[in-house]
């Protein structure tokens, strides 16, 4: 029995050792991924800071010349719309005043001209009716 236990206690040892090696391997695997994550973690560091914050910068300062263009064209829209509408509101004005001003002008003159014609029509008329002492002799 002696040699049975000589085979199991060297099996054993042998598994302790492989399990001390593996939990040192688990261990460095550990520290290598940790200090490859810092190094990653610097590099993107890095590369923000000398890249993505100067063209973040850019970036803001175009939206902002954007934002500040884009409200002086909505301030000379409203301005142009206002003198466009204020312009219309006046041609209409003087569109009305004018056509008062023609039919005040031109209702005497359709009225002369209409007393004409039934001066015209009656002296017409009269030259083709014989006169009413005539027609009552025969």
């Amino acid at each position: 029995m002696q040699a049975d236990l000589g085979t199991t206690n060297l099996l054993l040892g042998i598994m302790a050792v492989v399990s001390v090696v593996e939990a040192l391997v688990v261990i460095g695997i550990g520290v290598a991924g940790f200090i490859m994550y810092r190094r990653v973690m610097e590099l993107v560091t890095g590369l923000e800071q000398r890249h993505i914050v100067p063209l973040r910068a850019r970036v803001d300062a175009i939206l902002d010349d954007v934002k500040d263009v884009t409200v002086k064209v909505k301030e000379e829209t409203d301005r142009v719309d206002h003198a466009i509408r204020a312009t219309m509101d006046r041609v209409d004005d003087t569109a009305d005043r004018v056509r008062a001003n023609v039919r005040a002008k031109t209702s005497r003159i359709v009225g002369f001209v209409r007393g004409m014609r039934v001066v015209i029509e009656g002296i017409l008329h009269s030259r083709h009716q014989p006169p009413a002492s005539a027609a009552g002799r025969v």
